[in-house]
């Protein structure tokens, strides 16, 4: 499913027209980046929840040549779903 298909199912499931399930997307979109920015935790009970891990700064290996390169430290997104997603899911 893709954003626009996303903004379909959500214009039918909620009856808003979908220049507002667009800008009701694109809203939950921006304060979960800004959340996920300042490093905060935003959960969804049943769903699941978004949060920021620290990945390691770390060695890899190149592997057309081999080669050792070192790979930065950084900051990733996770997604963990929720009890009841995993449940619906697995049906």
């Amino acid at each position: 499913m893709n954003k626009a298909e996303l903004v379909d199912a959500i214009a039918s499931e909620s009856k808003l027209t979908k220049a507002d399930s667009q800008r009701a997307l694109e809203a939950f979109v921006n304060a979960t980046t800004k959340a996920l920015k300042k490093g905060d935790r935003v959960a969804l009970v049943g769903f699941g929840s978004f949060s920021v891990a620290k990945r390691a700064a770390r060695v890899g290996r190149n592997p057309q040549t081999g080669k050792a390169i070192k790979i930065a430290a950084k900051k990733v997104a996770k997604f963990k779903a929720g009890a009841e997603l995993k449940k619906t899911v697995n049906k």
